[in-house]
């Protein structure tokens, strides 16, 4: 297990949804996967950044996610690398994350992938749309205190 010794224990992380949303409120759920992926994503091949959630059936699902198979998979199975992988989460989370989509207009966006103690969860965030002057103005931002670390390092 290196990434326990180096303390990396994040897998991917979604850049993307930062700059596209405010992300208001997080959440952590477990994911159903099978053998083949869990072994991909030790391998580090996963991307979620066009990924979405959407709650079918009081339940909730991972659409998009690209989990890239390794050659070694066996020959007699077929991987699907986007297919939809269902969220492990509490009734009580599931609830609130329903209201905030149904109620509130927010969207669900997977921000981070990681390991917790043996296992990968996936966490979550209740989101709000960016405008375009919203992501100029986190550009500005964020240039400003680049600037700010540069003057007073000096």
């Amino acid at each position: 297990m290196s990434d326990k010794k180096s303390g990396n224990k994040t897998i991917v992380l979604n850049k993307k949804a930062r700059h596209d949303y405010f992300i208001e409120q997080r959440y952590e759920a477990g994911l159903q996967l099978e053998g083949w992926e869990v072994k991909s994503l030790r391998a580090g091949k996963v991307q979620i950044t066009e990924s979405y959630i959407l709650l079918k059936n009081n339940e909730a699902f991972l659409f998009g996610a690209l989990i890239t198979p390794l050659p070694t998979v066996s020959t007699h199975f077929t991987p699907d690398p986007r297919r939809n992988r269902k969220l492990l989460l509490h009734r009580c989370e599931l609830n609130k994350l329903i209201g905030a989509v149904e109620r509130k207009g927010f969207a669900l966006v997977p921000t981070a992938m990681y390991w917790k103690n043996g296992k990968v969860k996936l966490e979550i965030g209740i989101a709000k749309g960016k405008k375009e002057h919203d992501k100029r103005q986190s550009i500005k931002q964020r240039d400003w205190d680049r600037q700010k670390s540069r003057i007073m390092k000096h």
